[in-house]
Parts: structure tokens; C-alpha cells; sequence
């Protein structure tokens, strides 16, 4: 039986039992915090579990992307590991118990319409005490005790070892369900997990029976179609031996499932294909959670074809193979693969680099332990070289045994303990404890009203503290502890407040009553749980007392325009860059939107100003904004764009703006998009390989934003004297002028021209798009930020009148000569000493004049002293070669003057130079200078 004919065979099965067939969660499931990937099938169903959320219907059955790392070293090596595999499962929220899921397992597994397996062999495990399981199994499926085993708790406890360790919360027994070949091991293809226990406490007596039992299966497909197919490993089965020999055409490698390359070529298959999906939901490599677990699959399978002499770019060429596998189910995955492919191969070629380098590295620490005569390799060595360059500890190792040493994975684990919060990991903790939680399980839910109401009456149901300093947050009947220091979260019976949520951030605004206010500074959200946060003004707010709740509706109507504003750019994004360009991430703030995207390369100037152009013409020219409540079905009909990584009730929100975007959202939004009054892109920057971001204002700051655009413009032609087409030409020509001016002070280049004057622009109206690109070319230019180019450009005038001073003050002193100054020496016994003020020369005129000095006596000391306009001095002092073969240091004289005018120098024997800044103390320290002269050179 084929794969895909396994997976809608079980679907089907099940719907004929009365499940509702619901799609695959997303593989990343960002609404909830407890895990970075979907690790299971009941994964999404964990709210109805708990009974926070009611769904109108009792039986569902799915088949789930899953991804698990926690065996991620037994992948490729044993027959069954993966990290992204499919789950199968039926789920039963407080309707059928253990005798319907036992019955419903066997039926479709043996009978002919199904699966057909053989009853002879099949068995079973059941919990020790799990009397109820075993009688099933036994007396209505007639399956002999022999091959009923009971098992303990850490086997067939669900979660493992939960009656005596813990946690507390929902648990309850399982059974597995065996296949044994008849030349093989048997193989575990199904669980039946039956949830009917609350654990309380510690044993005895710990597991209270839940009112309302649930049931929660998983069958894994993979393993399930390698038995059907009569293979021995997963990675023969239909859609998985196809990619291993692609991935073995790719490096070169024919493959055999006994060699070594072979289990290198499954694990590259297993990585690449967990990659493959995650980068699809748009989830790329990076440094953080769920982005670093898939940059760290990929680095593991560029690893393996590092292993094989492969030293560039490779596993992006299997994505081609595993979409042509993977495309019944998910047939979305053909509009991704260029993207894919590209994601994998620039992260591919990066890894190379750091590769590289970390081997280089590994070397030099292999040179320093034989040095030291250490065998082992410290885990911290170990753990700098992968955070610094990437390099797999498993590489590390091997090359350390190649050397002919030991790899300390015990140091290693302690040392990455404190980066281990970057890689998460695959501990599902669903049940968790504490005041919110206590809240989850009191009040359920808040209700929501604020999508028609901004101002409400509302029951205060919970109020949770947390004081600075206390690391506990309490839950509490009354507080009357007021100021911002004494941070408070209310729950409500229902609220105004949107909760943040989607990339819009939450509502601000008060709580009040004639007893107390409550300021709320954020709203967030914790399942169907509104949490409002801020503190208390005045007053004392009561559980289970009244007031009102009410939005601040200026910030609200901002946060509406920006939300607003993304769809429209959302829209505008795929039609000019295509329909790949889809959602990574957003922040919607009052008047500010952040918005990352899909996209490889920097967005050109005039696709930005298309993409700007087209969002402002939806906003002039208007269009109704609505919303409405549909089955996720007909959204997905009518076209509604989803984004991966979000999870979706059903109904969903379905927000439509005009004729050109309908997306899925849960935000607050305008009724007419004229309302977003203006748009304005202020930047557009990569956040990471193959993810854009554009930064964009709305409303009144974008009209600021551009009033300050025009006005920075204008003030700059006016400076520059011409029109502001031709500002970035006036400001090369300026910049250019300072930069001779400089030369020509510093001596290293000939007195230039002043520029003339940038001939007037003759060309066609400039539109803003253009002008705005000529202001952010100009502040570039300028090294300035944007709006600070006009006064830059003033401080340029003036520093090209001091330049200008400056030299007139150099060529002024350039009409002295070393004789000049050598005429007015005193003799300190036979040295000439000249101790004299040039005005305006600089450091390089200095040396030249003491030079001349040299040259035209054989005994000489000098120092110069030169103050600029700004009012920092200069100080060069040299002596003739005479005195220097007699022990003195040019450097011994200036000390001494030099801090008399506020600093300090040196330099050689011969030629010492010192800086100060208080040029009016330089009569004072020629004095020094001249006193220093007669003891020191007499």
C-alpha cells in the first residue's frame, strides 16, 4: 500500500466513525509558547483538552507535520528515527472512552477493507493497573494474554512516569499496539493514549478520575507504510527511498543501506526534508529557537557531505525530489521550491565559510594541547569553537580522534547549558502552574468585545501582583498599592482591550470605577485569557467588583491605520515582487508598522516606489474595509490569504479591503482605507538571509515625515544656492572642496578652486519618491542622518571658511623660512636655540622649518608652537644630530610646555611633537620652553 493511500485510508476510516477530518497544524505553532515545533497530533487540540475551548465537535481526526529533535543522533542509524515525520491520529474530547478506541484500532488495522494486517500478528501493551485496557483487549478482541504485556509506568504512562514524578495535571494509562513480522522484531505502529486522570499531589491516592475523559491516539505514517510496504526501515518505504537515492546521485555516492555513506545519505535525507517544510511556513536558519534547530538539521547534513568530500553547495538540490514526494499532501509546497532551494543553498555556502574556519581553529587547539600534553578536549573549547563558527560538536569530535584524542561531551553539555535557551528543546510542558494559570482554569476566557466597543462595563475576575524585585507573581482578592513601580495584570469578565496578538500590539487605556483607576499600559493574551497590565492611580481595585473599561481611542485609531496599512502592502509587496514576497513577521504599532517579507534581493529604488506608489492610490482612492465571520473552509475557497505559522480558529475573522486583498486577521481595523490617510516608507533592510523588512509610518507621522522630507529639501537648496534636483550634485561638488581645502592646509596638495555653481535642473517634475530618494542619497553622502542634512550642510560652509582662514594662515607662514627664524636664536653655550610662534602653519610646515634649522647649523634645539582657529595647539621640537649622540631627547623638552598648554607628546630623540587646547597659554609655555633650554642644553 502506498503512502498516500495509507494516510487517506486512515482519515477516511475515521470520518466513517464520525470524526471531522481536520488539516495539519502548522509545523511551527507560534500561538503556542510551550514548544517551538508541533511535536504531536493532539498538539492543537491541547486547549479542547483542557476543556478552555469548545469546538462543535466531539471527534476529530487529523494527519500531523511533526518535527522532534530529541533523538536527532539515532537518525540515519536505526531503522524507525526522524525528526519531520507524520502523525496519524483520532481524538475524542469527553465522547468515546477505551472500548471504542480499542475496537476502532483493530478494525482498521485487520479488516480486509483496511488494512488487512494479519490478527496473529499483532499484540499489545497495557499499564500494569490498567485492568479496563486489558479486559478489551482480552475478552472483546479476543486476544490471548500472551500477547497482552502490562508495563510500568515510565512505558505506558502518558506523560512517562507521571503517577510517582509528575507533573501534576491531565495524564492518564496507554497502549501500544505491536506488529511482528515474520522474520523480524515487532514494531510499535500505534498508541491509544486514554486521558482520564487528574494527578494531584504525591502518590498514594494522587490520580483523581476526570469528569470528562478524553482519548488521544497517534499512529506514525512512515513506520506504518513500512510495514504495509514489507520494508525494514522507514527510509524504503515509497516517499522517503526515492530522496535517499536522489541525495545519493547528488554527492556522488551509490547508495547502500549497510555503509556508512548510506547512513550519512538517510540523515541527509531526514535533515533536508525536515528543512524542506519548515523553510516552506516561511521558518528560516537562523540564531534563535526554532530558526537555530533548522540551521542546525542543515549544518548536520551539509556536515555529512562534508564527511563525503563534498565542499559546496549540495542538499539545496534535494529539495527539487522531496516536493515531488511530498506534493499529494501538500500540494502548496510546488508554489515554494525556487524559494526554498535558494534559503538552503545561501545558508549552505555560508556554513562552508565558518566551516572552513572552524577546522583552521580546531588545529590551533589541537597544537596548544599536545603543548600542554592534554589528551581530552575541553568542553569549553569545544562549545566557543560551535557559537563562534558553527562547527558540530560531532565533527569535533571526529577530527579530535583523528588527532589521536578524547571529546568531553560532559564539558561540552555544562558549557552550552546557558546557550541551550537558543536551540529550545523538545520537553512538551502543556499543563502549566502558577496564578495565570489558575486564572486559565477559573475564569476560562475573556470574553472579547472590543472589535464593536471601545468602552464597556466589566467585572473584575482576577488580579495577579508582581512587585519589583519579586520574582513571584500573586494572585490576590484586592489591591490598593498604587504607582507604575507596582506593576499589576487584572483579568475581566470581558474587555474593550485587544490583546497582543498577530503583530498588533495590545490596547492601552484605563479601568475605573468610582473606587479606584487602573491604568493599562499593554494587553496580552494567554490562550482565550485577556490580560491587562499596568497599575493603580488611585483607590483599591476587588475581584468581583464593577467598572468600566475604556480603550484610549487615539491610539487605537492609529494602531488601526497601520494594521490597515499592511494588508495594502501586503498586497502591494506580491504584486511587484511576486507571490513568494508572503508574511514573515509584522509589529503594528499607533502610526508604525514593521513588516518582514520573503524576498532574496535588496528591493530596487523604482519596485520600492512602485510598491509606495501602489499602497498610497489604495488609500486615496478608497476602498470599504469589512469583515466577517466564515467557515475556515469558505475562506480558504474565496481565496483568503493564510500565513504559515499561524493557527486559525474555525469560523475564522476574514478581513476584505476593497477588490484586492482578503486576508485572515484577528486585528482591529478601519472601515475604508482612505482613512490611513497617508503611507510612507522610511526603510527597507535585510533582517536575515532571504527575509526583507520594510519599516513604514502612517497617519500623522507620516504626514510629519514628509512635511520634514520638503522642508530638509528646501533648506538645502537655499544653503547650496540651487534647485533640489541637483541637491545630491551640489553636495559631491561641496564635500568634494572640503576634502582639497584639507590637502592644501596639510600641505600634501595644491590650493583648489571654488566650486561653480551646479547648473539648474532642466529635466521632467520630480515626483516625491524621487525627491525623498535625493534627500536619503544626500544624507549619505553627508554621513548624516536624515533629517540632520540640512544642518550638516551648514557646518560644511563653515568649516569651509575656517579650511579657507587656515590657509590663508599657512601661506602666511610659508614666507618664513628656517633662516628667517634661525636670525632671531639665542645661544645656550654653543646651541642655537629657537623658541618661536608660527601662526597658522600646521605639523608638517613645523618639521620642514626645523629641518632648514638643521641643516644651516651644526648645534641647534627648536621649538615651534602653532595655534589653529578652533583653538587647538601644535607643538613640534627638534634637535641636531650633535645633541642627540650627547644623550638629549627631543621628547624630555616638550613635556613640560606641552602640558602648560593642556597636553602632552612625544616621539624620537630627534623630533618630538605634542598637542593642547588652550591655545592662549601658548606665551607661558614658550617661556618654559626657553628656561628648559638654558638648563638642558648649557
Amino acid at each position: 500500500m502506498k503512502t498516500d493511500e495509507l494516510r487517506e485510508k486512515y482519515l477516511s476510516f475515521f470520518e466513517t466513525k464520525g470524526h471531522t477530518r481536520c488539516p495539519s497544524d502548522v509545523l511551527v505553532p507560534t500561538w503556542d509558547p510551550s514548544v517551538l515545533f508541533t511535536p504531536a497530533g493532539m498538539n492543537q487540540f491541547k486547549d479542547h483538552f483542557l476543556g478552555r475551548v469548545k469546538l462543535d465537535f466531539t471527534r476529530a481526526t487529523t494527519c500531523q507535520k511533526c518535527l522532534r529533535t530529541g533523538d536527532i543522533d539515532n537518525v540515519g542509524r536505526t531503522a524507525y528515527h526522524h525528526t519531520f515525520f507524520e502523525m496519524m491520529g483520532n481524538f475524542s474530547f469527553g465522547d468515546y472512552f477505551k472500548e471504542e478506541a480499542i475496537h476502532w484500532a483493530w478494525e482498521f488495522l485487520t479488516d480486509k477493507k483496511w488494512l488487512a494486517l494479519n490478527p496473529q500478528q499483532l499484540s499489545v501493551t497495557v499499564y500494569k493497573d490498567d485492568d479496563e485496557a486489558a479486559n478489551i483487549w482480552h475478552e472483546k478482541i479476543g486476544l490471548p494474554f500472551n500477547r497482552i504485556e502490562r508495563l510500568d509506568e515510565d512505558e505506558n504512562f502518558w506523560p512517562a512516569s507521571a503517577p510517582s514524578q509528575g507533573p501534576d495535571g491531565v495524564c492518564g494509562p496507554c497502549s501500544e499496539i505491536y506488529f511482528t513480522p515474520e522474520d523480524g522484531k515487532k514494531v510499535e505502529i500505534w498508541n491509544l493514549v486514554f486521558t482520564q486522570f487528574n494527578r494531584v499531589g504525591d502518590p498514594p491516592d494522587n490520580l483523581e478520575p476526570l469528569p470528562s475523559k478524553n482519548i488521544d491516539t497517534g499512529m506514525g505514517l512512515e513506520r506504518t507504510a513500512a510495514t504495509l510496504q514489507g520494508v525494514t526501515t522507514n527510509y524504503h518505504i515509497d516517499i522517503l527511498r526515492p530522496i535517499v537515492e536522489a541525495a545519493g546521485e547528488i554527492c556522488g555516492v551509490k547508495y547502500n543501506p549497510d555503509s556508512d555513506e548510506g547512513r550519512r545519505l538517510r540523515r541527509i535525507t531526514d535533515h533536508i526534508r525536515a528543512c524542506t517544510m519548515a523553510v516552506h511556513e516561511n521558518v528560516y536558519p537562523g540564531a534563535n529557537k526554532e530558526k537555530y534547530v533548522i540551521r542546525r538539521l542543515l549544518r548536520r547534513a551539509v556536515l555529512d557531505g562534508h564527511q563525503m568530500g563534498i565542499h559546496h553547495a549540495f542538499a539545496y538540490q534535494l529539495v527539487d525530489k522531496i516536493v515531488e514526494m511530498m506534493k499529494t499532501p501538500y500540494p502548496d509546497l510546488q508554489d515554494s521550491v525556487t524559494r526554498v532551494k535558494n534559503v538552503i543553498k545561501s545558508e549552505e555556502e555560508n556554513f562552508h565559510h565558518s566551516l572552513d574556519d572552524g577546522i583552521a581553529r580546531s588545529d590551533k587547539i589541537f597544537a596548544g594541547m599536545r603543548s600542554a600534553n592534554r589528551t581530552v578536549v575541553n568542553g569549553d573549547e569545544a562549545a566557543e569553537l560551535y557559537q563562534t563558527f558553527g562547527f558540530p560538536p560531532e565533527l569535533f569530535e571526529q577530527v579530535a580522534i583523528e588527532h589521536g584524542f578524547t571529546f568531553d561531551w560532559v564539558g561540552y553539555k555544562k558549557a552550552m547549558e546557558e546557550f541551550g535557551e537558543r536551540s529550545g528543546g523538545d520537553q512538551v510542558k502543556l499543563f502549566e502552574t502558577g496564578p495565570i494559570e489558575s486564572l486559565k482554569n477559573s475564569v476560562r476566557s475573556t470574553d472579547f468585545v472590543g472589535y464593536e466597543n471601545e468602552v464597556t462595563e466589566v467585572t473584575i475576575k482576577g488580579i495577579v501582583t508582581a512587585h519589583e524585585g519579586d520574582e513571584e507573581s500573586h494572585l490576590v482578592d484586592q489591591c490598593d498599592t498604587t504607582g507604575p513601580e507596582h506593576k499589576l495584570i487584572v483579568v475581566l469578565d470581558k474587555t474593550p482591550f485587544y490583546g497582543e496578538s498577530g503583530g498588533q500590539v495590545g490596547d492601552a487605556g484605563r479601568i475605573y470605577s468610582n473606587d479606584f483607576e487602573f491604568i493599562v499600559t499593554d494587553t496580552q493574551k494567554d490562550s482565550d485569557l485577556f490580560l491587562h497590565e499596568g497599575y493603580l492611580t488611585k483607590g483599591a481595585i476587588t475581584t468581583d467588583g464593577t467598572a468600566k473599561a475604556e480603550v484610549d481611542t487615539s491610539r487605537r485609531a492609529a494602531i488601526k491605520r497601520a494594521h490597515s496599512a499592511t494588508h495594502i502592502l501586503h498586497h502591494a509587496l506580491q504584486n511587484t515582487l511576486g507571490s513568494h514576497a508572503q508574511q514573515q513577521g509584522s509589529k503594528v504599532e499607533d502610526d508604525l508598522l514593521r513588516f518582514d517579507f520573503t524576498n532574496m534581493e535588496p528591493i530596487a529604488l523604482d519596485q520600492l516606489t512602485t510598491i509606495e506608489t501602489d499602497v498610497n492610490e489604495k488609500v486615496v482612492d478608497g476602498g470599504t474595509v469589512k469583515w466577517e465571520t466564515v467557515p475556515l473552509a469558505k475562506a480558504r475557497e474565496l481565496g483568503a490569504m493564510m500565513l504559515f505559522g499561524e493557527k486559525y480558529p474555525d469560523p475564522v475573522r476574514m478581513v476584505t479591503m476593497g477588490d484586492f486583498s482578503r486576508e485572515l486577521c484577528g486585528g482591529t481595523h478601519l472601515t475604508d482605507t482612505r482613512q490611513v490617510e497617508a503611507f510612507e516608507v522610511i526603510s527597507e533592510e535585510s533582517v536575515s538571509a532571504g527575509v526583507r523588512r520594510i519599516i513604514a509610518l502612517t497617519g500623522e507621522k507620516a504626514k510629519e515625515y514628509r512635511e520634514k522630507v520638503d522642508h530638509s529639501l528646501d533648506t538645502m537648496a537655499k544653503t547650496l544656492k540651487c534647485d533640489v534636483p541637483s541637491i545630491p550634485e551640489a553636495v559631491r561638488s561641496l564635500t568634494g572642496y572640503i576634502r582639497d581645502l584639507k590637502k592644501a592646509v596639510n600641505g600634501s596638495g595644491k590650493t583648489p578652486k571654488a566650486p561653480t555653481a551646479v547648473k539648474p535642473y532642466s529635466g521632467a517634475d520630480v515626483d516625491y519618491y524621487h525627491r525623498k530618494e535625493m534627500l536619503k542619497e544626500s544624507a549619505r553622502l553627508l554621513n548624516s542622518p536624515l533629517f540632520e542634512s540640512a544642518e550638516r550642510v551648514e557646518t560644511l560652509y563653515h568649516e569651509v571658511d575656517k579650511l579657507k582662514h587656515q590657509l590663508a594662515e599657512r601661506e602666511k607662514s610659508g614666507t618664513l623660512s628656517g633662516d628667517d627664524l634661525l636670525a632671531k636664536a639665542t645661544m645656550v653655550g654653543k646651541v642655537s636655540v629657537v623658541v618661536a610662534d608660527v601662526p597658522g602653519a600646521n605639523a608638517n610646515l613645523m618639521r620642514q622649518l626645523i629641518d632648514q634649522i638643521r641643516k644651516s647649523t651644526e648645534s641647534s634645539a627648536v621649538m615651534l608652537f602653532a595655534a589653529a582657529e578652533e583653538g587647538k595647539v601644535t607643538i613640534v621640537a627638534g634637535l641636531s644630530k650633535t645633541l642627540v649622540d650627547s644623550g638629549k631627547k627631543a621628547g624630555d623638552w616638550v613635556k613640560k610646555p606641552a602640558a602648560l598648554v593642556g597636553g602632552k607628546g612625544g616621539g624620537r630623540p630627534d623630533m618630538a611633537q605634542a598637542g593642547g587646547k588652550y591655545a592662549a597659554q601658548i606665551p607661558t609655555a614658550m617661556a618654559k620652553a626657553e628656561e628648559l633650554a638654558k638648563s638642558l642644553f648649557a
